[in-house]
């Protein structure tokens, strides 16, 4: 694991050349304190221990910690290992010039291909682990690094570190695993991969450990740090979805609820919503941002959340500084290259066949409800179908202004695209669109999943009664999610969602996988949730049926790989990167079984 086996100065020099939170939000004037470390001719010859010294030395590798995750690699992974091999999408244009890219589209997955590559997380893991090492000290050598912000650094770091295990087994089921800071080029990580369930366990035990230590609220001079760095209630988001993978469902829901309450919360003290008296009585006392109901025109929500960023139901999202995107500081390069920018009608991904063939119709839809005709906002939100291409994190802006009788198509007007430039034979991609990974729709559609879970099988009149409630209460989630969603006034709103045709728990439960589609899409969630329902199910028919959407003459490949009773639940993780198994034995003696000859068996 060439990244890991760097110096440390190799890992956080980048960082503190110019960054900040990577973000914008931390102007990193500490940079000024270690100006005399970065002058240091031969980064050889510096001593860890002499660096560590004070507080802002911390704070320095904190937001290394950060722009590391914001970085291209880092990100076009949560893209490419969250979206590429599903129903999502399809190829764009110039995706010839990613080989690697285009045969996952292919699903031709080799265990050369680039994404297999996790370089970029065990970077960032490593950069935790070093200040989870050295930060005690620094407490013991500063006094103005009390114990108390020590606890909430350790959070923190935490956090991230198992954020990025979390996208790692998620990715490859067992994974090389450690706790421990790797400093010195004598030091070898060549561990064996450890088990999905033993990384799990090991990460919802120490976000257990560490959860009341971290921040709960930052000041409100500084509210971009509120969604932009790990608080209490990312780390509930976290823990929620962690035991939702663990098929501890009463903690997910646990968690969940803590989240929610925990955003109502911050809305009232926002005076963001005034709850008993909620302008928009769809969201029926959920913090989300509203769908402009006070117009026939619709699409506030997008451009607040997608673009702007830092909205009232984000939870945890990576920042890039609109002034600053793809000059002084990094911007959004992964969205603007898979995407899509100013240059281009369409990125490297583009919206599958059936995602842009769902716009066109009214009935027979494969994602959107049909009862919503052309009142899903997400619809058009999501994509952009006349010129086929993925809008979301790419317009700054979507109108929608819907026809009166909402029959047919509304007219929706996009705004214009973030920038791309090649300047001195470097691309500068000006995007400064955030990359979410947690928002309250997220982590309520998981609290709908688990709750589905508690449900029983059975219609006798003791089953049935014991149904009701889980199945109301899970619908109420799935409802609110969707309401949103549609553009039409509320006093005029049908229910497109009707309980009525959810009574089991099968129905229910497809019903939040759709629902989860369709509020997620291109947001890097959908291979997983695919994932997470075929390890729960024990089967891959929900996810061969999905894969085979867009498979198109490929229909029988996908059935044959992933439908095979010898390779079908490997074939839903990813193999490990010929380049680590050669330098880690013990990586290619555990080889994926579906790809250990090196080739894949579906499209050639």
């Amino acid at each position: 694991m060439k990244a890991i086996l760097n110096k440390l100065q190799n890992h956080i020099l980048p960082s503190l050349a110019g960054r900040g939170w990577g973000m914008g939000l931390l102007a990193v004037a500490a940079l000024t304190s270690c100006s005399d470390f970065l002058e240091i001719p031969s980064r050889s010859e510096i001593i860890l221990e002499e660096f560590w010294n004070e507080k802002a030395d911390v704070d320095n590798i904190v937001a290394g910690c950060y722009s590391r995750m914001e970085s291209d690699d880092v990100i076009r992974r949560m893209i490419v290992w969250g979206e590429g091999r599903t129903d999502n999408v399809g190829a764009g244009i110039n995706i010839d010039r990613d080989a690697s890219l285009e045969n996952v589209i292919k699903e031709n997955i080799t265990t050369k291909n680039a994404y297999t590559g996790w370089d970029g997380f065990y970077s960032v893991i490593n950069r935790c682990n070093t200040v989870l090492k050295y930060a005690p000290g620094v407490a013991e050598s500063d006094p103005g690094y009390t114990q108390s912000e020590l606890k909430a650094t350790i959070a923190e770091v935490s956090a991230l570190r198992d954020l990025c295990y979390f996208y790692l087994i998620r990715t490859f089921r067992d994974v090389p695993f450690s706790f421990e800071a790797y400093t010195d080029d004598d030091q070898t990580f060549d561990l064996p991969p450890t088990p999905f369930e033993t990384v799990l366990d090991s990460l919802v035990q120490d976000l257990e450990n560490v959860q009341g230590n971290a921040i709960k609220r930052y000041p409100t001079t500084k509210p971009e740090y509120q969604t932009g760095r790990i608080t209490r209630c990312a780390i509930w988001a976290m823990l929620c979805e962690m035991y939702l993978w663990k098929g501890d469902y009463e903690n997910c829901i646990k968690y969940a609820d803590l989240v929610i309450e925990d955003k109502k919360d911050q809305a009232k003290e926002q005076n963001k919503v005034s709850f008993g008296q909620a302008t928009d009585q769809r969201l029926m006392g959920y913090p989300l941002e509203s769908n402009s109901t006070y117009s026939t025109s619709y699409g506030d929500y997008y451009q607040t959340i997608f673009i702007n960023g830092n909205s009232k139901e984000t939870i945890f999202e990576l920042q890039f500084d609109e002034q600053q995107a793809g000059q002084t500081m990094l911007g959004n390069s992964a969205v603007g290259l898979l995407y899509g920018n100013s240059t281009v009608t369409k990125g490297y991904l583009a919206p599958s066949s059936t995602v842009l063939s769902d716009a066109s119709k009214t009935s027979g839809r494969v994602i959107y409800a049909d009862a919503n005709y052309y009142s899903d906002g997400r619809i058009y939100y999501n994509s952009n179908n006349e010129s086929e291409a993925i809008s979301k994190y790419v317009h700054r802006s979507v109108s929608i202004k819907n026809d009166a009788t909402h029959d047919k198509a509304p007219t929706v007007t996009y705004g214009s695209k973030f920038g791309y430039a090649k300047i001195n034979n470097v691309d500068h991609y000006y995007c400064s669109a955030p990359w979410i990974i947690y928002r309250l729709p997220d982590i309520m559609l998981l609290k709908a999943e688990a709750i589905c879970q508690k449900l029983r099988e059975g219609s006798e009149p003791d089953d049935v009664a014991y149904n009701e409630p889980l199945l109301n209460e899970a619908f109420e989630l799935v409802k609110v999610v969707n309401n949103r969603s549609v553009c039409q006034q509320t006093s005029e709103m049908t229910d497109v969602l009707q309980i009525r045709n959810y009574k089991t728990k099968e129905s229910m439960e497809n019903l939040v996988l759709a629902e989860r589609q369709r509020e997620m899409m291109f947001e890097g969630k959908r291979w997983f949730d695919l994932v997470r329902r075929s390890l729960r199910d024990n089967s891959t028919d929900v996810l061969v049926t999905a894969m085979q959407r867009r498979a198109g003459t490929n229909s029988q490949y996908v059935q044959n790989f992933f439908g095979s009773p010898t390779t079908g639940m490997y074939a839903i993780f990813w193999p490990y990167n010929d380049e680590e198994t050669k330098v880690n034995l013990n990586l290619a003696k555990a080889q994926n079984p579906a790809f250990s000859s090196g080739e894949s068996n579906i499209s050639k």
